[in-house]
């Protein structure tokens, strides 16, 4: 791979991320090496809320990783916005990451001596100006308005859930990773946590959710699987997210005779 650390020009997919034909191979000291992704094409258009889901060891938080430049594909393409980023430099990834991508993980990863309002602006502490204002707005805007000043020990599993979620917003991400989200929650909260993530979607922002949980598939646009390595459903029907499989209307109508919508 080249160290370019600029991104190709814009191919205009109309994709907010994007993996085409993505293999991952991890070295197995000696043997053969272990296939994390085979063959991956996968795709979400802004505002989509897709799931993807499978057993352990299928390869889940390895997708995550390609998709939030954390880690590099052995084989095909990785675009963000239209972009190929395929072949970006350290500083390159770091840049985009910090440009177009916020994660959510499942055990939050608050710094414990911040307060939630600095949690919050902390990826913007080498940015020019002063970022609390839009870090309270953010907290404000997720019902943690009387919460901007307390630290992580004085939240609730929810309440720090929606901390990371605002943490990954501050830079006004095109793309929400999301791994676990509601893995260390009850289902009110869990609900609650999802919720979120159909409010950001409706800002223009794709999201992306590994799951275990069933709740996040009733939520989700699309529920793609990967087992082996292997993704099906990986991209979307017809021309948007509006178009929904038969899997997730039957979602829908159970959502609906639950009260949720």
């Amino acid at each position: 791979m080249s160290d370019r650390g600029a991104p190709d020009e814009p191919t205009e997919t109309g994709y907010a991320v994007e993996l085409r034909d993505v293999v991952k191979r991890y070295p197995s000291g000696g043997g053969e090496p272990v296939v994390a992704l085979d063959g991956v094409d996968f795709a979400v258009r802004p505002g989509e809320f897709v799931a993807v889901v499978g057993p352990s060891g299928s390869g889940k938080s390895t997708l995550l990783n390609v998709l939030g430049l954390l880690d590099d594909p052995t084989a095909g393409r990785r675009l963000l916005d239209g972009t190929d980023v395929t072949n970006l430099s350290v500083a390159g990834r770091t840049r985009a990451r910090k440009e177009s991508i916020g994660f959510v993980f499942q055990d939050f990863h608050l710094l414990p001596t911040l307060t939630a309002v600095e949690n919050v602006a902390m990826p913007t502490a080498f940015d020019p100006g002063d970022a609390t204002d839009r870090a309270a707005d953010l907290l404000g805007r997720f019902g943690l308005g009387d919460r901007l000043d307390h630290e992580p020990t004085e939240l609730s599993g929810g309440q720090k859930q929606r901390v990371a979620i605002a943490r990954a917003l501050i830079n006004e991400p095109a793309v929400l990773l999301a791994d676990e989200p509601t893995g260390n929650l009850d289902t009110e909260t869990g609900e609650a946590i999802l919720g979120e993530f159909e409010r950001v979607k409706a800002e223009g922002v794709a999201v992306v959710a590994v799951t275990h949980d069933p709740l996040v598939e009733e939520y989700a646009d699309r529920v793609v699987d990967l087992t082996d390595g292997v993704l099906t459903g990986g991209l979307p029907d017809g021309l948007g997210s509006e178009t929904r499989s038969e899997p997730n209307r039957e979602r829908d109508a159970r959502r609906i005779a639950r009260g949720d919508g």
